[in-house]
């Protein structure tokens, strides 16, 4: 599978490369590399020869590092595949038979772990749930279910359990796998007559940690499968952590299988705010080598908003700019560098106020004159919570401004309001629900 951040890195590489060599040197040592997969683990390249792969770091090593994904060591993250040995090696790197997994050879992201994980008030939930399964796996949370949007650090989390299992717990057996690489696995074994095997190992495991569990939707046979595996484990106390974009009553899956994903703890990943997203940007600019100040660390958090990969994508233009051309960083230089991120992650439209004191008005059934009111009753004083959570999460203004369009309440009601909802929501189901329902009638 092909990362478009990866390969829009790749073409940015390219093109500087173009621009820097002759035609000839281009044409004879860069244009017949291809790319072939690429995600924010690992890039595979294929070359004519080892002599490409070799002029290749030999030559443009550090300029890589600026546009392509690095390994915990610092070098680029790359695995090169010689064109004739290509077309055998790509379907294994895609699908490795799982009986020759085995805890040793597990693969995890290095620079996924605890310590790398930035901590906010929309993660901080989560990050102790994942820290207290991989301590005491199997007798915490189990299943633990992660759920929240694209590029909020689910996997992160995923993996840093899994380092941490590995270190700590060295005796269990764990394997790590994308629910794509599941099925791959279960289609790869049906085609050899191995599934006993494949059985086997996966209900073996100590520890399974299974990422984008929403590709299991619509697909009923693998579902089954699945489902028994999981239903295995548990009953024999193994540990189970599964991620996805949506939490398990919102999946197309068998009530069945939605059952047995809430029977532990469902924890939400939330959009980072602003802070922590300033957080995020220093940290990651700090392992790229590039000092960037808090001043244009703020600009950049204030126009990329809910992916935690975008800014990371950000950082790598900025610093790939800023070494190859030897420049300081103003507002105006990131502004033309990053214009076409800052509009892709821009909401698509202004949310009011009013528009959200309708939505929750409507799911709550109380009156808006109600939730700006001074009521005490427990339902409005729970509808006016949720609305000031939402006003600041999905309204970018400043508290006392939010705030005061409650019936002049101040930014510290509105942040105790805040405060109260986003742990309610972490434990009450039922609320995490209605808020989210809100929501959707908000931003559709």
């Amino acid at each position: 599978m092909l990362d478009c951040e990866i390969k829009n890195g790749w073409t940015q590489f390219l093109e500087f490369i173009e621009n820097r060599c002759s035609s000839a040197e281009f044409e004879n040592w860069i244009a017949p590399i291809r790319l072939v997969e690429g995600s924010h683990e690992e890039v595979i390249l294929e070359v004519p020869n080892v002599f490409v792969q070799e002029y290749l770091l030999d030559n443009f090593k550090e300029v890589l590092c600026n546009f392509l994904p690095l390994r915990g060591s610092g070098e680029p993250a790359i695995r090169f595949l010689i064109m004739t040995e290509a077309k055998a090696e790509v379907p294994a790197a895609v699908a490795a038979p799982a009986e020759e997994t085995s805890p040793q050879t597990l693969k995890l992201n290095t620079l996924y772990v605890f310590d790398n994980f930035i901590e906010g008030p929309s993660n901080q939930f989560v990050k102790s749930a994942a820290l207290g399964v991989a301590a005491r796996p199997g007798k915490s949370y189990n299943p633990l279910f992660i759920h929240g949007g694209v590029g909020l650090g689910k996997t992160h989390l995923l993996h840093s359990i899994g380092h941490y299992v590995c270190e700590h717990h060295k005796k269990l057996r764990i394997q790590s796998i994308t629910t794509e690489a599941f099925i791959n696995d279960i289609v790869d074994h049906l085609r050899n007559k191995s599934i006993d095997k494949m059985k086997r190992f996966y209900r073996n495991l100590d520890v399974l940690l299974v990422d984008d569990i929403q590709f299991l939707q619509n697909r009923l046979n693998f579902e089954e499968e699945f489902c028994n595996t999981f239903e295995t484990l548990l009953n024999q106390g193994k540990q189970i952590v599964i991620t996805s974009d949506k939490p398990p009553g919102q999946l197309k899956l068998s009530e069945r299988m939605v059952a047995r994903m809430e029977w532990g703890l469902v924890a939400h990943m939330g959009v980072p705010d602003l802070e922590t997203r300033v957080a995020i940007i220093k940290h990651k600019s700090e392992r790229r080598g590039l000092n960037i100040p808090n001043q244009i660390a703020f600009y950049i958090a204030e126009h990329i908003y809910n992916n935690v990969r975008q800014i990371e994508g950000a950082i790598n233009r900025l610093s790939a700019h800023s070494r190859l051309l030897s420049t300081q960083l103003n507002e105006e230089i990131v502004e033309k560098i990053l214009s076409e991120m800052f509009q892709s992650s821009a909401p698509n439209q202004k949310i009011s106020v009013e528009e959200i004191l309708k939505s929750v008005a409507t799911v709550f059934e109380v009156r808006i004159s109600e939730i700006k009111g001074e009521s005490r009753h427990k339902e409005i004083a729970l509808a006016r919570q949720v609305a000031m959570y939402l006003a600041k999460e999905l309204i970018d203004d400043s508290l006392m401004k939010i705030a005061s369009s409650f019936g002049g309440k101040t930014h510290s009601t509105l942040l105790h309001a805040w405060k109260k909802i986003t742990d309610q929501i972490q434990i009450n189901e039922t609320l995490r629900r209605q808020v989210q329902m809100v929501r959707r009638n908000i931003e559709t």
